[in-house]
């Protein structure tokens, strides 16, 4: 699933990451983040699979635009901050 700019600045906030701290996450450079973000530039397969990683590895879920209403993240349950789904009875 591609990954938009609004995605990203998204699971940004939710992170309260900024982008300098998403970069180092990813492994790329603070200006891909900001030239992504800004819609200056597309990015390479490979750049946009580190920073999904880098978010997904950070709690995030991207939202299946076809199955769940439009484009979107949130937290993935279980994450950092979120609670726990209870058990089944």
């Amino acid at each position: 699933m591609p990954l938009s700019a609004a995605q990203c600045r998204a699971a940004r906030a939710l992170l309260d990451w900024t982008q300098a701290e998403l970069a180092r996450a990813a492994g790329i450079s603070p200006g891909t983040v900001r030239g992504f973000e800004g819609g200056h530039h597309a990015l390479h397969r490979a750049t946009a699979m580190a920073i999904r990683g880098a978010l997904e590895d950070a709690g995030i879920r991207f939202l299946d635009p076809c199955a769940e209403g439009g484009e979107g993240v949130r937290r993935a349950a279980g994450a950092a901050g979120c609670p726990q789904a209870p058990p089944p009875l």
